[in-house]
This record gives structure tokens, C-alpha cells and sequence, in this order.
């Protein structure tokens, strides 16, 4: 429907041009010849129309058949010089011929006298019309040209962003079961009751997990139920060693983010922080809806004879790369220790539909 509107806007447009350049020529035919307005009116908006119609799709598809890139300059304008003259003597041709039936009733509102100077302005000018109409068609057709390589480029980029994305996201499932084969595979010979339920558990977690394949985004709320099943799994390992606190805003809960996207933080927290530390500690998560923005935020305690540099692996590398993909310069991660505590922030645009993405 929108596409029907659209044809008969530009026709609607095409048409008021037309008569707008037959009245143009009328008052400069009225002024030039002193001839009345009325018969230069009658004659010459139609004939404009006519004439502007015909010339219209002679030029477009001409311009169609001889593209600026493909052929060379001399033919082009050999084809186009020839089709400039044809047009001219169209339209001589067709004010002459509409002029003679327009004098038959003899009433004098009809019909001008037309002289050979006046057809030679007219053929000229119809040439010279018709080599602007070749140049506006050439434009035109250069411009949708450029418009559909950079529509092309801009698909290519986004198949490419989405490609490195998805494999990105790959990364992160490997990474998680390598670690947590290697819990279960320890318990095995400490506690096998603990090492069934944390196979279970893990088959629940990827079962949840694949269910997220298909989403490009999904809720901070299913995301921190993702989170959540994880520290299942590992306070089967860790037991009360694994503390876990959550300070989590309501209005960030529906905002959207990729998934998996918090989990491997968590997932560092636990490796590289409770896990070295004999007495455990908290791991706390926090989330923040300020404005347009998400905040978020993993802090975990970490062994303070453990050397400070952290942040090379798997996880933190994988996030950083996966919000440069998805959010550009609006996102950005950041981690840093201070003391005994390792912490890593997270901010970006606060989304919470498909219009806002």
C-alpha cells in the first residue's frame, strides 16, 4: 500500500512539473511572440506533457541500456546526441501537428500562429530538454547505484559482526564445561554422591543455556537465573565456602544484554578467587538501571599473595570483545584489584525492546 501511495505521489509530482513547464513556456511564448495567453496555454501544456512523458522513459531506459561505467564516453554521446535531436523535432512535430487541428473550428481561443523561427526555438529547446532529462536519469541511476553498495557493505559488515559474534559466544561453553568437568572429575574420588548431583546439574545448566541459542538478547532476569544454576554447581564443590550476595535494581531486571555475558565473570570469580582462598569468600553481584545505561558489577575477594595481574584469559577477553561487537564505543568493561578484592564493571545501553535495540 505504501509502495502504491508512493508511485502515484511521484507521479502526482510528475505531472504538476509538466504543467508547471508548460505554463513557464506559455508566458515566455505570450511575452517573446505577443501571442494571447489562453492558446498559448492550450497548446503548450499539453504538448509539454506529452512530449515529457515520452522523453521520460525514452531517456531512462536509454540511460538503462548505455550505463556511464560499462560504456564508452563516444557512444554515449553519440546515442544520446541522436535521441536529443529525435525529441526536438517529437515535439516540433507535435505542437505543429496539435496547433493545425486546434485552428480547424476557427474560434479564437484556440490555435497560434506558428512560424518556422518559433518551430526551430521549440525543437531546440525540446533537444536541449531532452539532454537535461538524460543528465537528471544519470544522476538518479548513480545515486540508487552508490545507495546499494553501501546497503551491500553495511549487510556484509553486520554478517561479518555477526559471525565473529556467534563465535565469541562459542568460546564461552567449552571454556565452562573444560572447568566443570575438571570439578566433577575431582569429586569423583572425595564425593561421589557430590559429583552425580553436579552432573545433573550441569546437564540442567546446558539444557537452560541452549535454550538462549536462538536470542541475539535476553533479560537480565534469565540471565542472573543462568548465574544462579552456575553457583548451584559449584556449591556442590565449594559448599558453605561459596558465599553469594546480590544487589540487583528492579528496573534493571527486563533491560537486555547477550547472553552468557555475566556468566564467565562469575565463572572467573569463583576459579580465580574462591577457589585459592581456603576460607572462601563472597562473590558479590550487583546491577544498576541509571538513566540510559546498564551498570554491572562482579566483585570477589581474591588471595593477597596472588600476583595482581589478571584479566589475559578466556572470559574477561571474550566479554570485552563480544560488547565492542554488539554495542561499539557505548559499552565498555573495565576490571582492577584493589587490596584483596578483584572486581570487574560493566556498562551499557540500557535496552529493553526490540525498538530500543
Amino acid at each position: 500500500m505504501v509502495a502504491v501511495l508512493s508511485k502515484r505521489r511521484s507521479a502526482a509530482v510528475l505531472v504538476l512539473v509538466c504543467i508547471a513547464l508548460g505554463l513557464a513556456l506559455a508566458a515566455m511564448l505570450t511575452r517573446v511572440a505577443g501571442l494571447a495567453w489562453m492558446n498559448a496555454v492550450l497548446l503548450l501544456v499539453p504538448t509539454t506533457l506529452v512530449y515529457a512523458i515520452g522523453t521520460g522513459f525514452s531517456a531512462f531506459y536509454l540511460c538503462r541500456a548505455y550505463p556511464l561505467a560499462q560504456r564508452r564516453p563516444a557512444a554515449i554521446i553519440g546515442v544520446m546526441g541522436v535521441a536529443a535531436l529525435f525529441a526536438g523535432l517529437l515535439w516540433a512535430t507535435l505542437l505543429q501537428f496539435l496547433n493545425s487541428l486546434m485552428l480547424l473550428p476557427d474560434v479564437h481561443w484556440l490555435g497560434v500562429p506558428l512560424s518556422s523561427s518559433l518551430l526551430a526555438l521549440f525543437f531546440g529547446l525540446g533537444a536541449l530538454l531532452y539532454c537535461l532529462a538524460v543528465a537528471v536519469h544519470y544522476l538518479l541511476l548513480e545515486f540508487v547505484r552508490a545507495k546499494g553498495a553501501e546497503q551491500r557493505g553495511l549487510e556484509a559488515q553486520l554478517m561479518a559482526q555477526e559471525a565473529q559474534l556467534r563465535l565469541l559466544r562459542t568460546q564461552i561453553d567449552p571454556h565452562f564445561l573444560f572447568n566443570s568437568l575438571n570439578s566433577i572429575s575431582a569429586l569423583t574420588s572425595i564425593d561421589a554422591a557430590g559429583a552425580r548431583t553436579m552432573t545433573v546439574e550441569l546437564a540442567s545448566f546446558f539444557r537452560q543455556s541452549l535454550s538462549m541459542e536462538a536470542h541475539t538478547h535476553i533479560a537480565l532476569e534469565q540471565e542472573l537465573a543462568l548465574i544462579r544454576h552456575f553457583l548451584s554447581i559449584e556449591r556442590v564443590r565449594f559448599g558453605e565456602r561459596l558465599q553469594v550476595c546480590e544487589d540487583i535494581d528492579p528496573q534493571a531486571l527486563p533491560c537486555l544484554l547477550p547472553p552468557m555475558l555475566i556468566q564467565p565473570l562469575v565463572e572467573n570469580a569463583v576459579k580465580h578467587g574462591i577457589c585459592g582462598l581456603t576460607e572462601g569468600g563472597l562473590i558479590a553481584i550487583t546491577a544498576r538501571r541509571a538513566g540510559s545505561l546498564l551498570q554491572i558489577a562482579v566483585r570477589n575477594p581474591v588471595d593477597a599473595e596472588q600476583g595482581s595481574e589478571r584479566g589475559n584469559g578466556v572470559g574477561l577477553e571474550n566479554v570485552r570483545q563480544r560488547l565492542a561487537g554488539a554495542y561499539g564505543h557505548e559499552a565498555s568493561v573495565h576490571w582492577a584489584r584493589q587490596d584483596d578484592c578483584f572486581m570487574v564493571t560493566i556498562s551499557m545501553p540500557a535496552q529493553t525492546g526490540p525498538s530500543e535495540e
